[in-house]
């Protein structure tokens, strides 16, 4: 009796339906994330279904309801979105050209039942890293980022690795081997490695370029997709904030987008980087 009763109980923790009850479905991903761009479209958080008690984060710090650019109406160019069913997040990219331009990640968290708890938005504009919305708009949107199929995947753990060796091999270990592929192509804030189209162009970077820690990194992954969107900072808990979003096609980078914030109000110092649109390299500083 006892071995029957504990043969039921390994069966219902190993059963699919009940591992899908911590998950979220597809569906109520995107319907969270089209709620956001139609907010972000009106400047009015009204259009989302939103949780009695919401968090609201621009830039990595936290922030009101009334204070976030959610509040201010924008004509979007372009838009692009992932979905983590297990975690209940989403990623929105949002590239802004008429008026004031902008290049927005924007993570959602979502419950189970449609609830929007938190917008968590990184916003960059004419004083960030490379920043050229023009450019992001038009190489962005040649991309291809549809459904992969199956064949072409790899697993949840496979995506949040392939994020971890990317950045611990730009900043710290050159014997670490990120899985580059051929064609590849890096778009960061404006600047592209192959606006050419070149089917045997790579996004390899010489590296390390530097120790610098990469802090705080956070994943919202995409199996379907083949995408892992990473949040992070760069040399500190406090340093500059980043959005690194990975594509992946049969286990190889295919295509890395990255927003970097410049929190100083300063001029980039550009001093020692090479950063036509043909070849960004690395991270800049601040000038002090």
């Amino acid at each position: 009796m006892i071995r029957t009763l504990m043969a039921a109980v390994v069966l219902l923790v190993s059963s699919p339906f009940i591992y899908a009850q911590d998950e979220c479905t597809r569906a109520t991903l995107i319907a969270a994330a089209d709620s956001y761009i139609a907010a972000q479209k009106a400047g009015s958080l009204s259009k989302m279904s939103l949780a009695d008690k919401v968090k609201y984060v621009q830039n990595m710090s936290e922030t009101t309801k009334e204070k976030g650019i959610w509040n201010t109406a924008l004509q979007i160019a372009l838009h692009r979105s992932i979905y983590d069913v297990a975690r209940c997040k989403t990623f929105s990219e949002v590239i802004v050209t008429q008026g004031t331009q902008y290049v927005i990640g924007t993570r959602l968290t979502v419950t189970k039942d449609g609830k929007i708890t938190e917008i968590d938005s990184v916003v960059t504009g004419k004083d960030d890293w490379l920043f050229n919305a023009d450019n992001y708009l038009k190489y962005s949107s040649a991309e291809d980022w549809s459904i992969l199929p199956v064949d072409n995947r790899v697993t949840r753990q496979d995506l949040v690795d392939a994020g971890h060796r990317y950045f611990d091999f730009v900043f710290m270990d050159k014997y670490i081997r990120p899985p580059w592929g051929t064609p590849c192509a890096r778009l960061e804030g404006g600047a592209y490695t192959n606006p050419d189209g070149n089917d045997k162009d790579n996004c390899q970077i010489p590296a390390p370029l530097g120790a610098m820690p990469v802090q705080s990194r956070t994943f919202v992954v995409d199996e379907e997709m083949g995408v892992v969107n990473v949040y992070c900072r760069f040399g500190s808990e406090t340093g500059m904030p980043d959005v690194h979003t990975i594509r992946m096609v049969n286990g190889r980078y295919r295509y890395i987008h990255t927003l970097s914030v410049n929190l100083n109000d300063k001029p980039i110092d550009y001093s020692g980087f090479d950063t036509p649109d043909s070849k960004p390299k690395g991270k800049p500083k601040s000038k002090q």
